[in-house]
């Protein structure tokens, strides 16, 4: 009888770990672009530079944020009357507002600290994996 009950645990086991597998494959949303990718419309003529990726929603750019921070907590975000502006460890997703809506700029940091500094400026703080180095005693630059 023992057997038999660790046997039907550990099966229960294996299908609930089927399941959610599964269910992360089928979803693809494994970071704040797949997100991004899998809800909103890809706009390739607002793409910038080769860089930012473009993406548009009927909702203001408020809503839209709302929407990718509940799903992906930001590391940092910075919100002023041009848009809002999210800082994840390897991308940024910026929201600017347009007569229909928004437009959601998906780019790597790598990019889209310099695009944005100007607005950002030191509201995005850096996480793990910053190239950025500071500049205190024994800093290493």
């Amino acid at each position: 009888m023992t057997y038999r009950r660790w046997f039907v645990v550990g099966v229960a086991f294996a299908v609930i770990g089927a399941l959610v597998a599964a269910f992360a494959v089928f979803s693809g949303n494994f970071s704040p672009r797949g997100y991004v990718e899998d809800r909103y419309t890809r706009a390739a003529s607002r793409d910038i530079a080769g860089n930012a990726v473009a993406y548009t929603s009927p909702r203001p750019p408020s809503q839209v944020a709302k929407e990718v921070t509940d799903a992906w907590k930001p590391a940092d975000q910075y919100v002023d009357g041009s848009g809002v502006y999210l800082r994840y460890d390897d991308d940024s997703v910026v929201i600017l507002p347009i007569a229909a809506g928004s437009v959601i700029l998906l780019e790597r940091m790598s990019t889209a600290y310099p695009r944005y500094h100007s607005t950002v400026g030191s509201y995005w703080g850096w996480g793990r994996g910053s190239t950025v180095r500071g500049g205190g005693p024994g800093s290493g630059k």
